[in-house]
């Protein structure tokens, strides 16, 4: 078996204890690679320090997170974009709009998602979108900005099977967690009725682990439990959605040599 984690904090200092061993269990359960969405300025280093000590697996991204952005987010961005004009990344996130936890800063963040998806067009690579309670919002601004060379994930998608066709229709692919395990997550309604070429998986580690460690650290160990329940929707088996979705994460990703 062959996945991809298209969306995981491996970085994160929740890992600091046992990342190796998180790693080796990842690579075990045939997770081969990992890609990591950047938060803010602060967090680059330890990125960067991931895929140095796990090279072919651990793969970085550069973005300003939504709820990163704060007063000093055009600063942030010059020192982003002093990364991209250095080194290839795998993508620009993870940016976006994020409604749920403080709209103070909602205006910068949209000048901040403009921002970036103007570097994801220029250097033709994808972008990673988180959309909490935003994903209208998001919509708009996608479909305001689109071009042929705009394309990429909306992470940790969770909304309506409309949205779904709409983020489709503009090209983009849908990032099915550990949401799609949860009773009331609503993805029932929508998996099984989308063209699967537009899902690839991820776990969002540390957070939003699957049924059953719901409430636990998350970890891309689990991308085979998010499988196994996509597969469910789909009537496929765990086998299938791993060529399937590996294939779709390819295909995002194609650009990328470290």
């Amino acid at each position: 078996m062959n996945y991809t984690d298209t969306h995981v904090h491996i970085y994160s200092s929740k890992y600091d204890a046992d990342r190796d061993e998180v790693i080796r269990r990842t690579l075990e359960n045939g997770v081969s690679k990992l890609y990591m969405p950047n938060v803010d300025v602060d967090t680059i280093d330890a990125m960067l320090e991931a895929e140095l000590r796990y090279p072919e697996v651990c793969i970085p991204m550069m973005g300003l997170h939504p709820c990163d952005v704060k007063k000093d987010f055009e600063r942030q961005l010059y020192i982003m974009e002093d990364w991209i004009n250095k080194r290839n990344f795998a993508g620009i996130g993870e940016t976006g709009l994020d409604l749920y936890w403080d709209k103070t800063f909602f205006e910068q963040q949209k000048e901040a998602l403009r921002v970036q998806i103007q570097w994801a067009k220029e250097k033709n690579w994808p972008i990673i979108l988180h959309c909490r309670e935003s994903m209208e919002e998001t919509i708009a601004i996608i479909k305001e900005q689109k071009d042929e060379n705009l394309f990429g994930i909306f992470h940790c998608f969770s909304g309506t099977l409309e949205q779904a066709k709409d983020i489709i229709e503009l090209g983009f692919m849908l990032g099915i967690g550990g949401v799609s395990t949860y009773k009331n997550g609503g993805l029932d309604a929508v998996i099984p009725h989308v063209n699967p070429e537009y899902l690839v998986l991820e776990t969002d580690g540390p957070y939003l682990a699957p049924v059953p460690h719901r409430g636990k650290r998350n970890s891309p160990e689990f991308i085979p439990i998010i499988a196994e329940r996509v597969g469910d929707f789909l009537q496929k088996t765990k086998e299938d959605i791993a060529v399937l979705s590996t294939n779709n994460a390819n295909r995002v990703f194609h650009h990328f040599k470290s």
